[in-house]
């Protein structure tokens, strides 16, 4: 039997899901709780697979999510939602989640979405497969873009974003890099374009998002 515990703060929810789910031969829901329950239902049922609402008005489902995330054995999780928005979908998939079903999937379906969550499959609604593809695409963009960006940079001008994102001034740059002032303001601006940011602020942002600091701690 797969075991399934159903957290929404919805008691029709709730209750219609383990209708559904209770009719499959081989899914039984153990517990069906609001979200301040979750974590006592999860503890005391160890459930399989858990379909987690990720808004409730006593507690974040994302912060559950993580929460589960942390236990010994951690359950599968699922998010259960009537948002099919980017900002919830990356968020949800970033803390571990295993799946996205919004409220209004089939009937017919949810039984062999469980199955397929159980069996260690990732899950999504159908509705929220173009959005999952549109973001991939435009974070896979993103990195193309910034490592070409960051490969135009010369050896000196690395080091001086480097320097410049650890809060140096041009003149303590100049001095660690035994170059005058004036030579490093031209490598600023020179990288400055390169990156196609505007200020200081913004190119030591680039550098922390870009793992540059990392990377030069681990030499």
């Amino acid at each position: 039997m797969i075991r399934v515990v159903v957290v929404d703060d919805e008691a029709l929810i709730r209750s219609g899901f383990g209708l559904i789910l209770n009719a499959a031969e081989d899914i039984e829901v153990v517990a069906a709780v609001p979200g301040g329950q979750a974590l006592e239902a999860v503890a005391a049922h160890a459930p399989d697979v858990v379909l987690l609402d990720i808004r409730m008005p006593d507690v974040d489902g994302l912060t559950l999510l993580r929460a589960l995330r942390t236990l010994d054995r951690p359950p599968v999780v699922a998010m259960l939602t009537t948002f099919d928005s980017d900002e919830y979908l990356a968020r949800a998939l970033r803390s571990g989640a295993a799946g996205y079903l919004l409220k209004d999937t089939d009937p017919d379906h949810l039984a062999p979405l469980v199955r397929s969550l159980a069996d260690g499959a990732v899950v999504l609604a159908p509705k929220i497969v173009p959005t999952v593809v549109a973001g991939y695409l435009r974070h896979h963009r993103g990195l193309e873009t910034g490592a070409a960006r960051t490969a135009a940079l010369t050896a000196r001008e690395h080091d001086v974003l480097v320097l410049l994102a650890q809060g140096l001034t041009n003149g303590a740059i100049g001095r660690s890099m035994h170059l005058s002032e004036g030579a490093v303001k031209e490598h600023v601006s020179a990288l400055l374009a390169k990156l196609a940011v505007n200020n200081r602020v913004q190119a030591a942002l680039w550098a922390q998002r870009s793992g540059l600091l990392t990377a030069e701690a681990a030499q």
